[in-house]
This record gives C-alpha cells, sequence and structure tokens, in this order.
C-alpha cells in the first residue's frame, strides 16, 4: 500500500532515526520500534550496511521504511530498489526535488530557512523537515517560519529530546518529530527500545 507523506507523519508522533552498523540488528530494531507504536522507520543512509539494513526491515509486518540522509537521484534509487517506502534528506537540491516526485514517493525534504520551504512549494511540496532543529533557533526559530508559511507542515529532527518533544509536538504545522533516542547507542536491547518507543508513540499532538 502506498502512502502519502503526510500519512507518513500521521502515522507516530515520533519518526525513529536510525543509524544502524549491522544488518543483523535490523529486524529485532524495527520488531521492537513497531511493537512499541513506531511504524515508520527512518534508516539513514550513513553505514555501509544501511540498504541491507532497509531490505530486512521492510520484512516485518507493519513496519514503513523509508531512507534517510538520501543525498542524490541515485541514492534515491537504490532506496527504493532496497524496498524504502520514504525518503528524507538533509536539503533540498533541485535534482533530487524533481527525482523524488517523479517516482512518487512520499518526500522529506530538510529545510532550515524561508527560502529552503519556497522552493521546496515551488517544486508542489508542502511537508519538509526542519533541521538541524535545535542548532537552527530551535522552536522559535520555526514558529518565525511557520507563520508566513502558514500552509507549510515539518517534522522537526535535530537535537529534539524525549523531553523537548511534546512542546514541539504542540505546534499545529507540526505533525511528528525525528527522534534517534529510542534506540540508544550501544549493544541492542529490544526491550528497552520497545519500551521507549511505546513512551514516544504516547507522547500527545
Amino acid at each position: 500500500m502506498s502512502l502519502t507523506v503526510e500519512q507518513v507523519m500521521d502515522l507516530a508522533p515520533v519518526i525513529p532515526v536510525l543509524v544502524v552498523d549491522r544488518v543483523e540488528d535490523a529486524l529485532p530494531i524495527a520488531r521492537a520500534l513497531v511493537a512499541g507504536g513506531l511504524p515508520a522507520l527512518e534508516v539513514t543512509l550513513r553505514t555501509p550496511a544501511a540498504l541491507d539494513v532497509i531490505r530486512e526491515m521492510a520484512k516485518v509486518e507493519g513496519a514503513v521504511v523509508g531512507a534517510g540522509t538520501v543525498l542524490n537521484p541515485a541514492q534515491l534509487d537504490a532506496a527504493m530498489e532496497a524496498g524504502a517506502r520514504f525518503i528524507v534528506s538533509p536539503g533540498l537540491t533541485e535534482p533530487l526535488g524533481k527525482a523524488a516526485i517523479a517516482a512518487n514517493i512520499p518526500f522529506l525534504p530538510g529545510t532550515a530557512t524561508a527560502g529552503d520551504i519556497m522552493r521546496g512549494m515551488d517544486m508542489g511540496l508542502s511537508h519538509f523537515k526542519f533541521f538541524p532543529a535545535e542548532t537552527s533557533g530551535g522552536l522559535p526559530a520555526l514558529k518565525a517560519l511557520a507563520a508566513p508559511l502558514h500552509t507549510a507542515r515539518f517534522c522537526p529532527t535535530g537535537g529534539i529530546t524525549p523531553q523537548s518533544a511534546p512542546e514541539w509536538l504542540a505546534q499545529p504545522f507540526i505533525k511528528c518529530v525525528g527522534g534517534s533516542w529510542v534506540v540508544p547507542k550501544g549493544p541492542i536491547d529490544p526491550a528497552k527500545i520497545e519500551a521507549l518507543a511505546r513512551e514516544a508513540a504516547a507522547l500527545p499532538r
């Protein structure tokens, strides 16, 4: 079943941002996150294993696996071939934006300025990642951007914590946040991941 970018963002208050080094960790991580109520999984293309991790996680029932840190059309194609159902990028370029739109895949491009968002809107996009959220001015900056660009909707990512997430999610222009805290660094502990996912999935919005 294909989803729109809005439907992906509506799946849960938090999209886990995952940096996975070992393919064998893919299934336990995905199962724990989905069991905890976080079905949208962003696997960043920051490790050599990332595409194989996407392939493995896509086997988990209920998981909607996407690719993050997508930088160009070639990576977009590779991610889709691996089974990615949505695409997240740290920034917005015309080649990547046009390729994602042509591929008809949900696309969440990174933006940090009014110019970024306006370029995306010119392409017909309406949903954006605000990245890096905290170091780009945090919630005050996004509030200032969202006021004139009032039709845009956002998934802030970068520096957001379980403590700060509720304040972000309370804003009407924010549909979800990206978070890396649900899969702590170190050895994989599925019970801990599921517990953190359950807490994240229960965040009000």
